[in-house]
């Protein structure tokens, strides 16, 4: 388990090279779904997600060594973005690995800021292509079975615990679980009887999935949302989700895309579906909480297109 004193440290270290993202009421929300709502702005990020926290925490640890032979990173992503540009930022050579099915304007991006970009026909084939190159000297950064990694994104928890007024439910979106894993154990710490739901999408349960197992499983992602789309949980994610985090809660996918445009319409905020799919969750919530809910939304990412949604439609 990773626990405050790793959060406080991982804030320190990363402090001045991350945004401390704003914390904001939704006016809009907050007349949509009946209750107060608060919004965790990380997709103003570096980056443009969360991601960007947990890839320098485990950049700054790097030996020199380390540093010389450069880092692989597999990634639906986001987290290939945040890869990229950090380790740009901080002269290290990356190589990032997506499946073909990662958003093409991820892979331009990562491309940009100078990371040597593989593409595999599945995600399942990324993660194994990642191992090899691993193998073959380069240090991993894996976007949710480090600890040093889930302690930066657990920052968020931090500043969310901080910055927001009063809450009783917070929801947080599900890929591996590094995210709700490190904003739950802040929470817990900090405001110890606000409840934490993590949320995925059908086709992309791995959570799910585990709980039900009583353990880390290997799923077939079938799901559009790649950035949600981790082929299993790592066994830390899992234990810290089962005993810090309330209850996951999957949502269609279709109600994922739908409220992207929820969201640019009431909250004037351009999500992607991995972070709108925060919204059905929330109805749902509501259903068992009541009227007194004061709900927190992490908003983990923008990082969708327009043409990425309309796709989605058509």
């Amino acid at each position: 388990m990773i626990g405050v004193e790793e959060l406080e440290a991982a804030a320190a270290q990363i402090a001045g090279h991350v945004v401390r993202t704003p914390t904001l009421p939704s006016p809009g929300l907050t007349a949509l779904l009946g209750v107060p709502v608060t919004l965790k702005l990380e997709l103003l990020q570096r980056s443009g997600s969360f991601k960007a926290r947990g890839a320098v925490a485990k950049l700054l640890t790097l030996t020199d060594e380390q540093r010389a032979a450069g880092v692989v990173a597999v990634s639906g992503g986001n987290h290939g973005i945040a890869v990229a540009e950090m380790s740009a930022v901080l002269g290290v050579r990356a190589t990032v690995v997506m499946p073909r099915t990662a958003p093409a304007r991820s892979v331009d991006i990562a491309r940009a800021a100078g990371a040597d970009v593989r593409l595999t026909a599945t995600m399942a084939e990324a993660f194994a292509l990642t191992e090899e190159l691993e193998a073959g000297g380069l240090t991993l950064l894996h976007p949710f079975a480090d600890p040093v990694v889930i302690a930066g994104q657990g920052t968020v928890g931090l500043e969310l615990a901080a910055d927001a007024g009063p809450l009783t439910d917070v929801l947080v979106s599900i890929g591996g679980g590094g995210l709700i894993a490190g904003v739950a154990a802040a929470l817990r710490a900090r405001r110890p009887d606000v409840r934490v739901w993590g949320v995925e999408t059908t086709g992309a349960d791995a959570m799910t999935q585990a709980l039900a197992h009583g353990g880390p499983v290997q799923v077939d992602v079938d799901s559009r949302i790649t950035t949600l789309g981790a082929p299993t949980v790592s066994p830390l994610t899992y234990t810290m989700v089962r005993d810090l985090v309330d209850e996951v809660l999957v949502v269609p996918e279709a109600e994922a895309f739908a409220g992207v445009r929820e969201l640019a319409e009431h909250a004037k905020v351009w999500a992607e579906p991995a972070a709108s799919c925060l919204l059905p969750a929330a109805r749902r919530v509501l259903t068992k909480t009541g009227t007194r809910t004061r709900l927190g939304l992490v908003i983990c990412g923008g990082n969708a297109t327009v043409d990425d949604v309309i796709a989605y439609e058509e």
